[in-house]
């Protein structure tokens, strides 16, 4: 593997800067000590660096190459005068102390954070698994239940059945929605008019809406906007998006969802008049797994999130309580408004 751009550019600037310093010192004269001794203190500004960028690896490399650029100087002028030893002595000691010890202590903090890091990951890991367990034993019991119904001839055998699907439905749809977060998004960008694919995703959640007793309210542009996107995902993040709009709603609500286009982005807003979200709720709302549902993995923001940010836009929630919910989805790029 490379070096990434960022740190080939602090390794020419080491480079650059400590020959620089070191031709201050070679073409000034030596008599000027004054001009001396702040050349000399420049060379802790690509010591530091490279303590900083590198660790104890890097500050030994580059106190060595200071060393290297700088000894001939004292050589061609060297006197025997205690100042002039002492200085030298004392700025040698002082530097290489300085470049240890900030190469030491950068070295700590980066193996500290990697250690955060991975407990960071494994406690995520466990919270994963203990809330795709917790997901999946309902409905496993229920499975397991009714199949002993069947199997010992108890009951009504279609009723049973249909909850055997039910159940094996929820199941499937946590194992989607698991697997769906986990793999990579990979999108197959195509020009499409954003308001069909905002009209698909709330007839996909029109059945849903109609049986609360909530109306959907949407409002499009007059003239298609075109925009480069994958259709498959962009529908999936706004249908989750609406459901979610839908949940929150009572009976006899409304959720509006409404598309504006603009020359260079197109906004999308899903609001809905529900109960709203307290702060610690909106704080942790595309936290993987983090739901207040009785029901649902608490991955779909989280999914929602992933695609939107997949496209290069973004998602803003505004919320209060008993007021409702407003989602903002901002997509950039250049919108194409027209019959084709």
């Amino acid at each position: 593997m490379g070096i990434p751009s960022r740190k080939r550019y602090v390794i020419s600037f080491i480079i650059v800067s400590s020959m620089a310093i070191t031709y201050l010192h070679y073409s000034t004269i030596p008599k000027i000590h004054d001009l001396h001794n702040i050349f000399t203190e420049l060379y802790y500004l690509p010591l530091i660096l490279a303590a900083l960028v590198f660790g104890m690896r890097g500050a030994v490399v580059t106190f060595l190459l200071l060393s290297f650029l700088y000894i001939p100087y004292v050589i061609i002028n060297w006197t025997s005068e205690f100042t002039f030893v002492a200085n030298k002595f004392l700025h040698a000691v002082f530097s290489g102390t300085i470049a240890i010890l900030a190469g030491y202590l950068v070295d700590r903090e980066k193996r500290h954070r990697l250690h955060l890091e991975k407990d960071r990951y494994l406690a995520g890991l466990g919270q994963a698994a203990a809330a795709i367990v917790h997901d999946l034993k309902n409905p496993l019991i229920t499975v397991l239940g009714y199949a002993r119904r069947i199997n010992q001839g108890k009951g009504d055998i279609r009723a049973a059945s249909q909850t055997v699907i039910d159940a094996g439905e929820k199941m499937e749809k946590i194992v989607h929605d698991v697997l769906d977060f986990a793999k990579p998004v990979r999108l197959e960008f195509q020009r499409e008019d954003m308001s069909a694919v905002l009209r698909s995703a709330c007839d996909i959640c029109r059945t849903r809406a109609e049986e609360k007793g909530v109306v959907l309210s949407l409002a499009l542009p007059a003239a298609p906007v075109h925009l480069s996107i994958d259709r498959s995902h962009m529908e999936r993040a706004l249908v989750n998006l609406v459901s979610n709009a839908v949940d929150a709603s009572a009976e006899g609500k409304s959720v509006d969802i409404e598309l504006e286009a603009h020359k260079d982005r197109s906004v999308v807003t899903v609001r809905d008049r529900g109960v709203g979200m307290d702060r610690e709720t909106i704080e942790n709302i595309f936290i993987p797994f983090f739901t207040q549902k009785r029901s649902g993995t608490g991955l779909g923001m989280a999914i929602v999130k992933k695609i939107i940010e997949a496209h290069g836009g973004m998602v803003k929630i505004e919320s209060r309580l008993t007021l409702g919910t407003v989602v903002r989805i901002t997509l950039q790029g250049f919108i194409n408004r027209g019959r084709n």
